[in-house]
């Protein structure tokens, strides 16, 4: 196999994180809403929390970025 095809296979699995970032950050905001939905009040006190969940899930994504382009121009 030439190097070039194995930088671009190993780039391509490096980004399979960011499905798993996807779908992370569409679980938190069905949460936040089912949580409001079901009580409005509450909504000052679950939001910062649903932002700090989303930050740590696409700091996920964006590592796996990040680790895709090492591979490519590395």
């Amino acid at each position: 196999m030439e190097i070039e095809a194995a930088k671009l296979l190993g780039a391509g699995l490096a980004v399979v994180g960011v499905i798993g970032s996807g779908i992370g950050i569409g679980n938190i905001f069905a949460s936040y809403i089912q949580a409001v939905g079901r009580n409005p009040a509450a909504q000052s006190a679950v939001f910062p929390m649903t932002m700090l969940g989303f930050a740590l899930v696409e700091a996920i994504a964006l590592f796996a970025l990040v680790i895709a382009l090492v591979i490519l121009f590395g």
